[in-house]
């Protein structure tokens, strides 16, 4: 069966009218449209709706009996089809996901936290790493927001820059090169990588190699809080976004010396389904999230000293 719900609409106007003219005027159409929507009504029913009592027109049992129901259905009819765009903050009961690197959680937690302790009290948030595969997690709606530098490949993942950041050489305090080092000095150290594949490459080797330099990779772990307690207590170095890494900094007592190569900024990037565009909660997370970086991206003091 296929249903016009237009006739509701006409329905609705005739029960309250009480007439097919009051009706047209009500729906502002023809006297003839809205008697051919009545006979319509009359087919699918099979009840006669209005019957004439003189000069006036009479509700049927049926249609008292559903004239109640017409209207909540007209209602909830308007509430699907025009959604309310408001959101009411304190009320929000929800769990979003954010997928990032730990290094990323580490300095996007304190200040989003902070965020909606004060505007959503309800919500919480779920800090999930990065899988050692790619998948399709945002798609199936298992994660809110993807965080990361790579630009999303699907054509359904919508995505914001939302800052960038430097590549700075980061080691302990007494590490013979704390005070800084040069491009030679970098390349003869002893590095360790951070990489979620194990990968012991990484886009700063290409670089070496046009200055005819190669380094030497010991190790690649999976966070950065290990890679920060592996350089904390020996001589290895590691090259990472500076800003993003400043409580690790903080926290493993390390110093960061700039880069000695030129490099390009480091882009964070939040990618999300596209079902998500319109959804007040989720762009309220978003702006939360963008505000958030913008605190964590301010640095006034560069690189830290030993």
């Amino acid at each position: 069966m296929q249903l016009d719900l237009n006739l509701l609409t006409v329905l609705d106007a005739l029960l309250e009218e009480g007439s097919v003219s009051g009706a047209a005027r009500r729906l502002r159409l023809s006297s003839p449209a809205v008697s051919r929507s009545l006979g319509r009504l009359r087919k699918l029913t099979g009840d006669d709706i209005l019957v004439r009592t003189g000069r006036t027109m009479t509700p049927t049992p049926y249609a008292l009996a559903v004239r109640e129901q017409v209207g909540i259905l007209l209602r909830q009819t308007r509430e699907v089809l025009t959604p309310r765009r408001d959101l009411d903050l304190a009320g929000l009961d929800r769990v979003f996901s954010l997928q990032c690197h730990d290094a990323l959680a580490t300095a996007l937690a304190p200040p989003l936290l902070a965020a909606m302790a004060a505007q959503a009290p309800r919500a919480r948030l779920r800090f999930l790493a990065e899988p050692a595969l790619d998948t399709d997690d945002l798609r199936h709606g298992r994660v809110d927001l993807e965080i990361g530098a790579a630009v999303p490949a699907l054509p359904e993942i919508r995505r914001e820059s939302v800052g960038a950041d430097r590549l700075v050489v980061v080691m302990r305090r007494e590490h013979p090169c704390a005070r800084g080092l040069d491009l030679a000095a970098y390349a003869a150290q002893a590095h360790v990588l951070v990489s979620r594949r194990g990968r012991l490459t990484d886009p700063v080797d290409a670089v070496l190699a046009t200055h005819g330099l190669s380094r030497r990779v010991l190790a690649a772990v999976a966070t950065s809080a290990t890679a920060a307690h592996l350089i904390a207590g020996s001589d290895l170095v590691l090259t990472v976004p500076q800003l993003t890494w400043r409580p690790l900094l903080q926290a493993f007592a390390l110093v960061a010396v700039p880069l000695p190569i030129p490099s390009p900024p480091t882009p964070i990037i939040c990618g999300w389904h596209q079902r998500y565009d319109t959804d007040p909660a989720h762009a309220w997370l978003r702006s939360q999230v963008r505000s958030a970086f913008d605190t964590v991206l301010t640095n006034p003091a560069g690189p830290s000293a030993p």
